[in-house]
């Protein structure tokens, strides 16, 4: 999506409109997720990102304000069946109100150029949220693939309906964590041709690189909790 004005020249509220403020750690006890959850909230971001134990903490939380609620599934590695991704996928929808779930893609099959499994797999994920107005976004674990994997795992999202693509988890142990850097934001949204937004995650930490992804026509960052008040230069 390309912004109408110079990331610079956005308010505030115009900038964090662009984050799901990821509060995902898996040692954060109540009080932490409560305490980081509170301040995306309180900064305008667009939803908290979360594991799907903290919904019963962080939905009550997010009522009445102008944040959502974005959830991950079979996170952070993407391995699970694709009857165990629908099945988590359905629970995390049930009862609750999410606007966004993150799905991450079985990147090793992406990898071995089993395309059509890949395909098939997020399909599934997206049927099924869709049918309730969830929007999915596919996480393709960009630090584990070349330039070529990237782009034929964003193909696969497209061709299975998915709302975006997206870069990170920010949990890769295979190796270097480059995440949502401008060449494989720029891979993705090349592949997608325009047929899917784009989510980079991993490693947006600093103000001068939000901005940049903006105006390069990124539609949404996830920013990790420390990161947030850093890119809006608070």
């Amino acid at each position: 999506m390309t912004p109408a004005k110079p990331a610079s020249e956005m308010s505030r509220a115009e900038l964090a409109a662009y984050i799901d403020q990821s509060v995902l750690k898996p040692e954060f006890t109540v009080e932490d997720i409560r305490r980081y959850a509170q301040e995306g909230i309180d900064f305008g971001c667009a939803t908290i990102c979360i594991n799907p134990s903290s919904l019963p903490i962080v939905a009550p939380m997010v009522e009445g304000t102008g944040t959502g609620l974005c959830v991950v599934c079979d996170f952070p590695f993407g391995t699970s069946s694709t009857a165990s991704k629908v099945a988590q996928a359905e629970a995390i929808m049930d009862g609750y109100d999410i606007q966004d779930l993150d799905i991450v893609a079985n990147y090793g099959r992406l990898r071995s150029g089993d395309l059509d499994y890949v395909t098939e797999d997020i399909r599934a994920v997206v049927e099924a949220c869709h049918a309730r107005g969830v929007l999915v976004k596919v996480i393709i674990e960009t630090d584990a693939l070349t330039h070529g994997q990237i782009q034929d795992g964003t193909r696969c999202a497209v061709a299975a309906g998915a709302d975006f693509i997206k870069s990170s988890t920010g949990f890769y142990t295979g190796g270097e964590q480059r995440g949502a850097t401008n060449e494989v934001v720029d891979l993705m949204m090349e592949a997608g041709e325009g047929e899917i937004r784009v989510k980079g995650s991993g490693c947006i930490r600093d103000r001068e690189h939000f901005l940049e992804l903006i105006d390069k026509g990124i539609d949404r960052m996830g920013i990790g909790y420390r990161s947030t008040p850093e890119v809006l230069g608070e």
